[in-house]
């Protein structure tokens, strides 16, 4: 594929995985992360009409809940107005590129109440600021997209592997458990709600998703929403108790009531059967992988020596 690709936030948590995943896919593609502010309206304008981009994928963003909770304000200027320069740019400085929108189910919020997998159709309905600022996005560039934006917008669930931050759940779980085992930390493990059911993915996965919207990108109407899930709910609280087994671990649960949420929802399940019909999308790697995978990462993580304060005199 002769194309310039663009990706905002290349150099995440998900951007790390995805670069490679586009090198692989789309050999002899420049592929390029994004050197911009994307709250600067000026800048991503520039940037745009420099590159000339056949393809965006947005993922610059305020991720973990907890960042935008305790700074709403930068992530409703990251999160939706950092997508609205960026899009404004495309449709004005690349009308033909293709912008591939990292939106969240999180945005789903309390219609998760309904009970059972949701699709596309189930309404926005936000419950923290995180979410909102993604729903407010998401629903933005909708309306672009009658204006002539060629945008996909890509819903997907949970979503984890190795390099995550742990402000995550299981990143958080996986660093405890690998300081545990290092004999770095007393054996008492710090959680939030573990009876929650949650759709887990692999981040590869969630990238193979975003290339995949490349390869169609033809094909795909503008202003499209696809949700990426597994349609597997899984309890929090396995999932801690397979990291401790991976790591043979056993250790005290205490729960820290400074990591719950004033509102949460016991069980968030996607259909993603849109996406495996217009993608060809599935997930493929096993749950089980990716928990070797993280736990592994953390093992590795903990291991490395700080370094010694160099003494002088």
């Amino acid at each position: 594929m002769s194309a310039r690709i663009l990706v905002t936030g290349a150099g995440g948590f998900v951007g790390q995985h995805l670069v490679p995943i586009l090198t692989q896919k789309f050999p002899g593609a420049e592929i390029t992360g994004s050197g911009f502010d994307v709250t600067n309206a000026l800048e991503v304008k520039s940037a745009i009409e420099q590159i000339r981009p056949n393809a965006v994928l947005h993922l610059a963003a305020i991720a973990a809940v907890d960042s935008a909770r305790l700074q709403p304000d930068l992530a409703w200027q990251v999160n939706l107005h950092g997508t609205l320069n960026l899009a404004r740019a495309v449709l004005v400085g690349a009308p033909a590129c293709t912008l591939v929108f990292a939106s969240t189910a999180d945005a789903y919020g309390s219609s998760f109440r309904a009970g059972h997998p949701l699709d596309e159709s189930a309404v926005l309905s936000p419950l923290n600021t995180y979410s909102a600022t993604k729903a407010a996005a998401d629903l933005a560039l909708g309306a672009m997209a009658l204006e002539g934006l060629r945008v996909v917008r890509l819903r997907p669930f949970n979503h984890t592997g190795p390099g995550q931050s742990d402000n995550f759940a299981v990143p958080s779980f996986a660093r405890q458990v690998a300081s545990i085992a290092a004999g770095l930390r007393e054996p008492v493990i710090h959680v939030g709600a573990l009876e929650p059911y949650r759709d887990f993915l692999d981040v590869r996965d969630v990238c193979a998703a975003y290339a995949a919207c490349i390869s169609h990108a033809d094909t795909l109407t503008p202003g499209l929403i696809m949700n990426i899930a597994s349609g597997q709910p899984r309890r929090i609280g396995d999932v801690l108790q397979t990291l401790l087994d991976l790591a043979g671990v056993h250790a005290d649960i205490r729960i820290d009531t400074s990591r719950l949420r004033p509102t949460d929802i016991d069980r968030a399940v996607g259909d993603a059967g849109l996406a495996d019909r217009l993608l060809g999308w599935v997930p493929r790697i096993p749950w089980e992988q990716t928990l070797n995978d993280v736990m592994s990462d953390w093992q590795r993580r903990v291991a490395i020596p700080r370094e010694r304060p160099t003494v002088s005199g």
